[in-house]
């Protein structure tokens, strides 16, 4: 497989940048990468945790610390990778927030600090990733939405801002730099087991709903949606551009009938 994806980049480098590599979807995607045949690099704020991700994924995987919402350290931590393993192909940025609150409660902090996280910090490692990959060399970057964007979820309404920012920061971007050979997408996916999550799924009432909302009867992990970001930024989708891929169980796509009018769910 690493050689198939080094005669396919060209350069024999397939390297990839994972952002947020330490969180739940950033290391299974990590994982997956490696798995696949990728050099990756992973970025991260917790210098602890990345060379420990580093250490338990070999030698194709190699450890840098940086902020993902301060422009600044992006564009250091970009400049570092290039200088040690070479230029790009590949982005995942797996770097987000959550907020659960109606508007009326969300201070003017917690509002920029979701949009911050979440979109901020999108577009600076989309800026910094496009700066380093060399002209005519085809390349990828991948980020993530969320089903709220499309689809009216009670007290989503800051997290649905920000991510609806990156809908639109995918879509544009993926236009701009189309005739450069660069594919820009985004994966939405549903409620994924993460540390994100961890106060909802540890609540039985909470998961037990959500389980129902979501049309295949879980919820899902982070490895349901590293399989289809590590496809997204390969070669085998070099076709794909400027989509927001849903991962979410049928969340967004799927109504289900009322359990009370259709009997009890297996």
């Amino acid at each position: 497989m690493g050689d198939t994806l080094q005669q396919s980049a060209g350069d024999g480098t397939a390297i990839a940048v994972v952002t947020g590599a330490t969180g739940a979807i950033g290391s299974a995607t990590a994982g997956r990468l490696v798995a696949e045949g990728w050099q990756v690099a992973l970025v991260g704020r917790d210098r602890d945790r990345g060379q420990a991700l580093a250490a338990e994924l070999g030698p194709r995987a190699v450890s840098f610390v940086a902020d993902a919402v301060s422009s600044a350290a992006v564009d250091a931590a970009f400049a570092r990778i290039v200088e040690r393993l070479g230029p790009p192909r590949a982005l995942v940025h797996a770097v987000g927030s959550t907020l659960l609150r109606p508007s009326h409660a969300i201070t003017d902090d917690d509002f920029a600090d979701v949009i911050a996280t979440n979109l901020g910090s999108a577009f600076y490692a989309l800026r910094a990733f496009v700066r380093a990959v060399p002209r005519g060399t085809p390349a990828a970057a991948l980020f993530f939405s969320t089903s709220a964007t499309s689809i009216g979820l009670v007290n989503h309404d800051a997290i649905s801002a920000a991510k609806g920012g990156v809908d639109g920061l995918v879509t544009a971007a993926a236009a701009t730099y189309a005739s450069r050979a660069i594919r820009v997408n985004a994966l939405a996916p549903g409620l994924v087991r993460s540390g994100l999550t961890r106060r909802l799924v540890e609540n039985p009432a909470t998961l037990q709903a959500s389980e129902w909302m979501h049309p295949l009867g879980r919820i899902g992990e982070p490895e349901d949606v590293a399989a289809l970001a590590a496809f997204l930024v390969g070669p085998q989708a070099g076709w794909i551009t400027g989509q927001i891929v849903a991962v979410d169980g049928g969340l967004s796509g799927i109504k289900l009938a009322p359990p009370v009018a259709t009997g009890a769910r297996g």
